[in-house]
């Protein structure tokens, strides 16, 4: 955000069964939260939750009705096992969702590995809060924040109302 917007506030979800019953560390959620900290993003809340869809759509919802987080990420559930529901309960609270950004990260992740074609991460907009789906793999959930980061600033602003022109002007 410019010099004169506030802080950009960010949630992260990790989905994972097994972190939430306490059988695996989560190391997405805090790696994600010293990543978004060295961008001065203030992290104001996080969550550890299993595959379950309704607990994720609920999660969000309430992140995002609350007006209290202007970015809320996800870590984990997005692929094609069958406990992976993170982008389907994702898509249940979305009022839009931001194709781009999700084909952005599966474009840049499929240069390191085929199986980033497997990834059904999403990418929208509830109420005003950016939602992001990454893997719940640590490093690449890192790689994926950094390769769309450059239009997450923008995205917010916008998102917030900002009416200026998109274009650039040098």
């Amino acid at each position: 955000m410019n010099e004169q917007s506030s802080q950009i506030r960010a949630a992260i979800l990790t989905v994972s069964d097994r972190s939430a019953r306490g059988e695996r560390a989560d190391l997405g959620g805090p790696a994600l939260a010293s990543w978004l900290g060295q961008k001065s993003v203030a992290v104001t809340h996080t969550a550890i939750l299993p595959d379950e869809p309704n607990a994720i759509s609920a999660q969000l919802t309430k992140w995002a009705d609350s007006g209290a987080c202007d970015l809320i990420v996800t870590t984990g559930g997005t692929g094609v096992s069958p406990r992976d529901r993170t982008p389907d309960a994702t898509l249940q609270v979305l009022d839009f969702t931001i194709p781009g950004l999700a084909e952005a990260m599966r474009a840049d992740s499929l240069k390191r590995t085929p199986h980033a074609a497997l990834s059904r991460a999403v990418a929208g907009v509830r109420k005003q809060a950016l939602i992001i789906n990454l893997p719940g793999s640590p490093d690449g959930a890192l790689e994926n924040l950094a390769t769309i980061w450059p239009a997450i600033v923008h995205a917010i602003e916008k998102i917030h109302g900002d009416t200026s022109d998109c274009a650039r002007t040098s």
